[in-house]
């Protein structure tokens, strides 16, 4: 049990990160919001401060998210993921997994507004699937259109960019490897 509890307090730290950095908040921003110093959220995120209900309290309320979002608690009993759907710039994004760790997988909604490529590198692998509509991925000196059932892996550190097409929304399945991590999808062969 107490390793349980232990393992979930570590994962509390990289969880906070992460929600601040999809959403686009700075830590100033933040410790604005909260009225939380920089170097105490900075040590949050880095495991190197104990998360406690009055530091996790108002960064829940600054970020509109459950404190059970923070903490990572498990669903007793139940295994399924609940589809809290986000706002992220102009895309709709459906978390797919619960906890952090090398992989994540999303569900994206991609308006037809944007598509217009700002090509981008970071670390990490992608692989992404196409639901439904067209989806434009821009892949150092590739333009590429990808329609429903096709799907494209790539490295990040690769400049690239993906999108609408322009025709219509577009939606996505993604996994993401923050450390580089190729995906392996394993299929039987066609008969």
């Amino acid at each position: 049990m107490e390793d349980r509890i232990a393992a979930a307090l570590a994962e509390v730290g990289p969880r906070l990160k992460r929600l601040r950095t999809e959403r686009g908040v700075t830590l100033a921003a933040l410790a604005e919001s909260t009225g939380i110093s920089k170097s105490t959220l900075s040590r949050l995120e880095t495991g190197q401060r104990r998360p406690s209900l009055e530091l996790l309290l108002p960064i829940a309320q600054a970020h509109q998210v459950p404190l059970d979002e923070l903490v990572g608690a498990p669903e007793v009993g139940d295994p399924r993921v609940r589809l809290t759907p986000r706002r992220v710039n102009d895309q709709v994004v459906l978390p797919l997994t619960r906890h952090p760790g090398p992989l994540q997988a999303f569900k994206s909604i991609i308006p037809a507004s944007r598509s217009t490529p700002d090509l981008c590198t970071h670390e990490g692998f992608e692989w992404l699937y196409v639901l439904a509509g067209r989806l434009r991925l821009v892949l150092a000196d590739h333009d590429l259109v990808l329609g429903p059932g096709e799907a494209a892996e790539f490295d990040t550190r690769l400049p690239h960019w993906f999108g609408s097409t322009g025709e219509g929304p577009v939606e996505v399945l993604s996994l993401f490897g923050r450390q580089g991590e190729r995906i392996h999808v394993r299929a039987k062969p066609k008969a």
